[in-house]
């Protein structure tokens, strides 16, 4: 299974930017999928996830800002973000997990809000 993210880059406060992530493992084998990210010298943090058949689940931090687009029929997951900050700033990795409970990453890609 791997996951291949687009997207990112810079982008000014208070605007916005969708992140793509597709998996190519089974479609039938993908439980949930979501979006972490992580910024230097900090643990990797969960934004949000979808598992299949449910809604969209949201850090603190995010609510209402970002929005998961989960589609389970084509393992693809999107993170709109809007109203961006500078504390957004980080390394946004797509996360899958299947039912076997094993865990799959993207390579990352970056997000640079600017001031």
């Amino acid at each position: 299974v791997t996951l291949e993210e687009s997207g990112g880059g810079l982008v000014q406060a208070g605007g916005s930017t969708t992140l793509s992530c597709e998996c190519d493992g089974s479609i039938f084998s993908v439980y949930s999928l979501g979006w972490f990210r992580q910024t230097p010298g900090k643990q990797r943090e969960l934004v949000g996830s979808v598992i299949r058949g449910g809604m969209p689940s949201y850090a603190d931090f995010v609510k209402g800002r970002f929005t998961i687009s989960g589609d389970f029929r084509q393992s693809t997951v999107a993170l709109r973000m809007n109203s961006l900050r500078p504390e957004d700033t980080a390394i946004y990795y797509c996360n899958a997990v299947l039912y076997n409970q094993n865990k799959y990453w993207g390579q990352g890609t970056p997000v640079t809000v600017s001031s």
